[in-house]
């Protein structure tokens, strides 16, 4: 029995900013950020949204009132929860309306959590085959105005529908994992923005990933050849490909020209939303899959996910015949190109507007697809 993905989609706020706009507020060469970086834009989200309202528009996108209500499980794996005790799971369930007697659960660890929660996934539907999972990566990426990591934030949801007999891509047992503690990237309690060491964070990010590679290989007895793309966790584009180059040394010319050509159509997507955290990897999978006219039915996708603090994870998923039927290019392009520029005055405005915390009532209007209506006894409510 196969087990895997059977609907996959994304959401991003209806915001942007254009990363050469940006360079020249900061008084910084462009090309630091477009080829330094490999970033184009960044998606910019409104005080009204928060990664709730974006994972329940990811998911909105996929689910038909069958699939809710054979969903057992909601899970968010995310690091920018707004509270400590209630899991944005819960909220989300509620907002799409899923069958009550479902579990609803949130889960942390950096950039990683999505993948933790596609694997237990995976597991439950193994027990369960007659029922299916919501998987959400939502996060929002903040570092501050005029910061080193200003140009790497982004924010958004992807949403994945996780089943027996799945129709694009079937997840392989072959998951290789990695822990080392380490101080890369880490954000205290009562603070409101993540502490960073940029250069660890690369070495370790490189680090983990030849190590899960290579022992990968050794445990799964494959090659570079087994793999018709290998796919990256993106805290900016240009990070992957160093990590992919990183075993360029053991490849042929003609595997690495191959692999780097699939790693292209991969940040398509990453290059105009930024960071996602927990969703950049699969954000990373839809713009592969959108974007690529060399994958087959059969093909193996190696996923490289990594969290700072830190914990690897490498393994594969299969193509499913057919799979191209139940993608939707052409709707995820559309969100991307039909956002709203900002100026560098309303992203930093847009920034450093933030929700009330004084307990009193307030209404919101956001007309989004999902978003927060109103505020009361610093309690968030949301629109269907």
């Amino acid at each position: 029995m196969k087990i895997g993905i059977d609907k996959i989609s994304f959401h991003v706020p209806n915001y942007y900013v254009d990363m050469t706009d940006l360079a020249n507020a900061r008084d910084t060469d462009p090309n630091k950020f477009h080829l330094g970086l490999g970033q184009d834009k960044m998606a910019v989200i409104p005080k009204t949204q928060d990664i709730i309202t974006l994972g329940a528009a990811a998911a909105e996108k996929i689910l038909t009132d069958e699939d809710k209500q054979m969903i057992d499980m909601v899970i968010v794996g995310t690091e920018s929860s707004t509270d400590f005790s209630k899991s944005a799971a819960v909220s989300i369930h509620d907002l799409l309306n899923i069958q009550p007697f479902a579990r609803s659960y949130e889960i942390k660890h950096a950039c990683y959590a999505g993948t933790a929660a596609l694997q237990q996934a995976r597991d439950y539907i193994a027990a369960h085959p007659d029922r299916k999972v919501l998987v959400i990566a939502a996060d929002i990426a903040k570092y501050g105005l005029n910061t080193g990591g200003e140009p790497t934030q982004g924010c958004g949801a992807v949403a994945m529908l996780i089943s027996a007999d799945p129709r694009i891509l079937a997840i392989h047992d072959d998951s290789i994992f990695y822990s080392e503690d380490v101080y890369d990237f880490w954000r205290p309690s009562g603070h409101d923005y993540p502490m960073v060491d940029g250069h660890l964070s690369n070495e370790i990010y490189i680090q983990s990933f030849v190590r899960v590679w290579e022992q990968n290989l050794k445990v799964n007895q494959t090659s570079s050849a087994d793999y018709a793309a290998v796919t990256f966790h993106l805290p900016y584009t240009k990070m992957g490909r160093k990590a992919l180059r990183a075993i360029f040394p053991t490849l042929s010319e003609e595997e690495q020209r191959r692999l780097e050509a699939r790693y292209d159509e991969a940040i398509v997507y990453s290059r105009d939303v930024g960071n996602l955290y927990t969703g950049s990897l699969y954000l990373g999978l839809i713009s592969l899959l959108d974007n690529s006219s060399e994958l087959q039915a059969g093909d193996r996708i190696g996923m490289f996910s990594y969290g700072s603090g830190a914990v690897s994870e490498f393994f594969s998923l299969e193509l499913i015949e057919g799979y191209q039927d139940h993608l939707s290019p052409a709707a995820n392009q559309a969100v991307l190109a039909d956002r709203q520029k900002l100026t560098i005055d309303e992203y930093e405005a847009m920034f450093n507007d933030h929700l009330p915390m004084d307990g009193q009532e307030y209404s919101f209007n956001d007309l989004s697809p999902f978003a927060i209506s109103r505020m009361n006894g610093e309690i968030r409510y949301y629109n269907k």
